[in-house]
């Protein structure tokens, strides 16, 4: 049986505390920032102009994603596999969900708000490091900003070491990609696929 109503579904939870309401904030405030600023890696979620769904990781060196002022937040590009799936969302739609973490830390980070592409040099300047200027930012017009609990982390233990696996238990990368689309790209190892994207990191 599928549940069709908001007021169907209430009826299965409790209402939220005041502090989950009135912790959603309009703004990045000091902890926001200090989070962001340990950060080196967000899901950005997306969606075209029919509702079909993107989620899409980004990482760098912690505090990748800038912080000009309180209401703001410079996403830099950086190469991947060309499919700009992102990035042309956020043309059709100019919105975004973010959610940022840390490595060893349960807590996450949730910003949810309008976007643009932008090749404005100051924004540009500001995400350029010294391995790459950015082909455009995603500048991120902050309308929600809420510190997200530790439970979903604790219950899937991601960050403790007992909890990672062999990466020799699953096939590589191009492995399960021939698999599924049948191109036969001819295979690498690990060293080889480090060495091949170590241009781009």
């Amino acid at each position: 049986m599928n549940i069709e109503s908001i007021e169907e579904l209430r009826t299965l939870y409790a209402a939220p505390k005041e502090r989950t309401i009135k912790k959603q904030i309009g703004h990045l405030d000091v902890h926001c920032r200090r989070f962001i600023s340990f950060s080196p890696f967000v899901v950005v979620a997306s969606s075209d102009n029919t509702g079909r769904m993107d989620a899409s990781p980004r990482g760098g060196d912690p505090g990748f994603v800038k912080v000009p002022d309180a209401t703001t937040l410079l996403l830099p590009d950086a190469p991947g596999n060309n499919r700009l799936d992102s990035l042309e969302n956020v043309i059709a739609t100019g919105q975004v969900g973010m959610l940022f973490m840390i490595p060893g830390v349960d807590e996450t980070l949730r910003i949810n708000g309008t976007a643009v592409l932008s090749r404005a040099d100051a924004e540009i300047d500001l995400c350029t490091n010294e391995r790459r200027r950015p082909k455009l930012v995603i500048r991120v017009a902050v309308r929600e900003a809420y510190l997200h609990c530790a439970k979903a982390l604790m219950r899937s233990r991601l960050w403790r070491i007992e909890s990672r696996i062999d990466r020799a238990l699953l096939p590589t990368i191009g492995e399960m990609i021939n698999d599924q689309t049948g191109c036969h790209v001819p295979l690498e190892t690990r060293e080889d696929m480090e060495r091949r994207y170590a241009k781009d990191l």
